[in-house]
């Protein structure tokens, strides 16, 4: 491993120090609702009668049903590239301009070769279940990114993003803190890619 940059790590570090988390933005597209409750538990076999049988989730300590809380990211997708024909148009992304690589940490990165990308894990912290009818809305942001690392898959810097997921009497439900690592990819046999 080279030494690593310390002006490109300084540099990263101004973009941690002057984040600041976005207020929330426009409600999801779909409320919290029983057909993609359904759907979920189908597709990964989780039979929990509280979230698909009313008359046993309302003898449960929920009083009614509840959705997965593993579910919490599928609330917040916008839909296919998020401009899809069904999404408000308040709620769609605006088109990506280079990837949305052409300013911010990640172009820094990009220039300094850093240009694959793995998602490596995930954290969510939830303050309540979630209910059928409940609306949410996000706000999130850069949050930290790490020194440079040395991993199998080549040196390579953790960014992690934090989203805040916020109901519709504006009180927060759960966080989710979302780390990809940028890296120069390996040569089999060791070395790095040499970068076009």
């Amino acid at each position: 491993m080279s030494e690593p940059d310390q002006s490109l790590d300084e540099r990263l570090q101004e973009y941690v120090k002057a984040a600041v988390p976005s207020p929330p933005g426009p409600p999801a597209r779909d409320p919290v609702n029983r057909p993609m409750i359904h759907h979920w538990c189908d597709a990964i076999g989780d039979t929990n009668p509280i979230y698909v049988d009313e008359e046993l989730a309302a003898q449960s300590v929920h009083g009614g049903l509840v959705a997965p809380p593993t579910m919490l990211q599928a609330w917040g997708m916008p839909g296919l590239r998020g401009r899809g024909p069904s999404l408000p148009e308040h709620a769609r992304a605006p088109a990506l301009v280079g990837g949305n690589r052409n300013r911010g940490p990640v172009a820094l990165l990009h220039e300094a070769g850093y240009t694959s990308v793995v998602a490596t894990d995930s954290e969510q912290e939830y303050k309540r279940y979630l209910r059928p009818g409940d609306v949410l809305r996000m706000s999130g942001g850069l949050e930290s990114i790490s020194s440079e690392k040395k991993t199998a898959l080549g040196d390579g810097y953790f960014v992690t993003n934090k989203t805040t997921y916020w109901d519709q009497n504006d009180e927060v439900v759960a966080e989710m803190r979302f780390r990809i690592l940028w890296f120069k990819p390996r040569r089999r046999g060791g070395g790095e890619e040499s970068q076009p």
